[in-house]
């Protein structure tokens, strides 16, 4: 069975995704150094508040060069949960920062007329429509729910990238994917048993 490492860059409180991982029986390991990186079997990359501050830590962190070195030249899976998923792309409004650039995409913040009835940040749940098939997804409705907490979300410039897209006044993407790379807006540790069945299909991934 491979060790799940899930990475602690000081951004969010990070146990429920540790303790959903251990009940689900699999071996976890929270890191936060470049050599755990780099020795890696599986990486989980979670996240809460800012952009550009969780930017500023991964740096100071010194964990930017090994995380691409993981990811981009060593292909380990690896999941990106809520702002975990935003600093996959290019860059934020949220501070104004680089972001590490896996995908061709900026993310942006919710812009919306009728604020009464669409409220910002997006908090609850809200459906997400599989727009390709995904081994992340087996034996998941193509219009499951997912729980959401976000004020932003992701802008792709290429639609093949696209694993979810959801409706809050208008369609956005809630779930990215490319090789070994995936990421999702909403959070499968505390959306039940539809987000218990991605994180098992993440953690059998070979």
């Amino acid at each position: 069975m491979q060790t799940i490492s899930i990475l602690d860059y000081h951004m969010g409180n990070i146990q429920s995704v540790v303790r959903k991982v251990q009940q689900l029986g699999h071996l976890c390991m929270v890191i936060n150094s470049p050599e755990e990186i780099l020795k890696a079997e599986k990486l989980i990359l979670p996240g809460v508040g800012h952009f550009g501050k969780a930017m500023q830590q991964l740096e100071e962190l010194n964990l930017v060069e090994a995380l691409n070195t993981a990811v981009l030249e060593t292909k380990t899976p690896i999941l990106g949960i809520c702002l975990g998923m935003q600093l996959m792309a290019k860059s934020s409004e949220e501070g104004n920062a680089k972001g590490l650039g896996w995908f061709d995409a900026d993310i942006v913040k919710f812009k919306v007329n009728d604020s009464l009835r669409f409220k910002v940040p997006h908090t609850g749940w809200n459906q997400a429509q599989q727009k390709k098939k995904s081994r992340l997804m087996d034996g998941i409705s193509e219009n499951a729910e997912f729980y959401f907490v976000h004020a932003y979300h992701i802008q792709l410039k290429d639609e093949n990238d696209a694993l979810h897209e959801t409706m809050y006044e208008t369609s956005f993407v809630s779930a990215i994917e490319k090789e070994n790379i995936f990421g999702v807006q909403y959070h499968p540790e505390k959306s039940h048993d539809v987000g218990e069945r991605l994180l098992k299909n993440f953690l059998a991934l070979e």
